[in-house]
Order: structure tokens, then C-alpha cells, then sequence
């Protein structure tokens, strides 16, 4: 059943097409079913996740030099967070 919910939340296929799925696979499950599930676990699901995600930093430092690359001057940025970890560059 968690294989069900988690192809309704990843993919754009409805609770019917997962039915036939199921079916497919030997696992007779009612689409009824699986919108319950799918209700019950998805709100679960998404506290865990969120508590999993990597902070990002509210400040940030940016580095923007003019370098000369074969005699032009090209510009670059690049930007770190707190923790010195890249967040942008080109």
C-alpha cells in the first residue's frame, strides 16, 4: 500500500490507474483504498521529510570578481552560506 501512495504522490496517475497497476501485480486493491491510505499517510509523510530537509542559512556571502581569461575580463560570482557551502555560482 506504500508503494501505492507513493506512486500517487510522485507521478500524475490516478487512484484507478494504480488499481489496474496493483492488478497487474497480483494485488487486488479497491481505489477507494488506496485514496484512504493515501490520505491517512501523506500528512505523515510530509512532517518527516520537511524535518529531514537541510536548513538553508538566511544570510549569505557573495563574491563577484572581474577576472582576465585570454586577455578579456570575465566576471564571476559566486555565493556561500553560513556553513561555507556553495549555494550559486558561475
Amino acid at each position: 500500500m506504500l508503494l501505492c501512495v507513493r506512486w500517487y504522490a510522485a507521478y500524475p496517475l490516478s487512484l484507478r490507474n494504480l488499481e489496474e497497476m496493483m492488478a497487474e501485480r497480483g494485488v487486488i486493491v479497491d481505489h477507494a483504498t488506496v485514496h484512504r491510505w493515501t490520505l491517512k499517510i501523506l500528512p505523515f509523510l510530509a512532517t518527516v521529510f520537511r524535518n529531514c530537509k537541510r536548513p538553508v542559512g538566511s544570510s549569505c556571502r557573495v563574491d563577484e570578481p572581474y577576472i582576465k581569461v585570454d586577455g578579456q575580463r570575465r566576471y564571476l560570482y559566486r555565493a556561500d552560506d553560513r556553513l561555507g557551502q556553495t549555494v550559486d555560482s558561475c
